[in-house]
């Protein structure tokens, strides 16, 4: 099962879930594996049925994701498991898509298979956490992304921000994008930094994340580099932009709200996204609870004054605060990198 949880990780899949699969023999031996590519590819069981051949009959499958027993894309994969003679599978989690939700497990046990259930479930529901969030809420799973000096400025008072974080976190967070359906900033990020929000180095240079911009009431600037990779605009009006697709969503007078604003990357497949900023967007979001995980890079740097602040809005009493769990904290280069929810 770790296996096929490794074979599933570096695909990009989405709104499909990430599903690896391997073929083992009796006696221990890999027969076949295999893991999803995407919309309109074969499954990861198909893929690794297909490479085990007939040495499948008898064999054990597993599988990170319940298989289907529905048509979409593709036909059902309880057929193509019936059809080459599995005796087991093994599944490290039921897949809740109201499509399947256990309907394939029911199958393959009303046809004689012996099917084993979560079996590393927890690796695998960590595999893919966008797919069974949006699951569950259909809602994308939103991380937020911070770097600041040890005393709290993400730039200093002039917009200057290069570069408060080390090469080494700069790199990471490629790694981070790379891992990602979409990277967001707003507008006033699209003006000051004039970002690509793409993946320059690291791993997976072959894959770019959709980049999106939530756009305010000012004009976008149409010098802009962004408009090069055809960036998905959010408003809550009517706009002309040079490149790129625009979708109008409900928002005050100045903003899209961001539970409108997320439900449309939802919408458009993208389920795992990275907020980048700048404050006034991480503040509202967070307040309106549409961050679900907070990546914060604390640069081994001072400010020594009043710079600019990573969160907008106002923190007027300890009533407005609220508890984080820290899950991760780590070092990299000179700079620490913590993960909070």
């Amino acid at each position: 099962m770790q296996q096929a949880i490794k074979l599933a990780a570096g695909h990009h899949t989405h709104p499909n879930p990430r599903v690896g699969a391997v073929v083992v023999s009796d006696d221990g031996q890999v027969l076949g594996e295999g893991a999803h590519e995407g919309v309109g590819h074969d499954h990861a069981e198909v893929v690794a049925l297909r490479a085990a051949g007939e040495t499948a009959r008898g064999a054990t499958l597993y599988v990170t994701l319940e298989p289907c027993a529905h048509h979409g894309h593709t036909p059902p994969c309880t057929d193509a498991i019936l059809a080459a003679g599995i005796a087991n599978v093994v599944v490290a989690v039921k897949d809740p898509d109201e499509r399947v939700s256990g309907s394939g497990i029911y199958l393959l046990k009303q046809a004689g298979v012996d099917v084993e259930v979560d079996v590393e479930a927890e690796a695998a529901l960590k595999l893919d956490r966008a797919y069974f969030h949006h699951q569950e809420t259909g809602k994308p799973f939103v991380t937020l992304k911070l770097a600041m000096t040890l005393d709290g400025s993400i730039a200093a008072l002039d917009g200057n921000s290069k570069w408060i974080t080390s090469e080494e976190s700069r790199a990471d967070v490629h790694r981070l994008r790379s891992r990602m359906d979409a990277v967001v900033v707003g507008a006033g990020t699209l003006r000051s930094d004039d970002p690509l929000l793409d993946v320059r180095h690291g791993e997976s240079l072959a894959y770019q994340p959709r980049p999106v911009v939530i756009a305010g009431t000012k004009e976008l600037p149409p010098w802009a580099k962004i408009w090069e990779r055809a960036p998905l605009v959010i408003s809550c009006r009517e706009i002309d932009i040079p490149n790129g697709d625009v979708v109008v969503v409900a928002g005050d007078r100045e903003l899209p709200y961001p539970e409108t604003a997320a439900q449309a990357l939802a919408d458009h497949g993208l389920l795992d996204v990275l907020l980048e900023g700048g404050a006034g967007i991480a503040g509202a979001w967070l307040r309106a609870g549409a961050i679900n995980r907070v990546i914060l890079y604390l640069a081994g740097r001072m400010g020594g004054g009043v710079g600019l602040q990573p969160i907008g809005g106002q923190f007027a009493t300890m009533a407005d605060s609220r508890e984080v769990t820290i899950t991760d904290v780590q070092t990299i280069g000179p700079d620490l990198r913590i993960e909070f929810q």
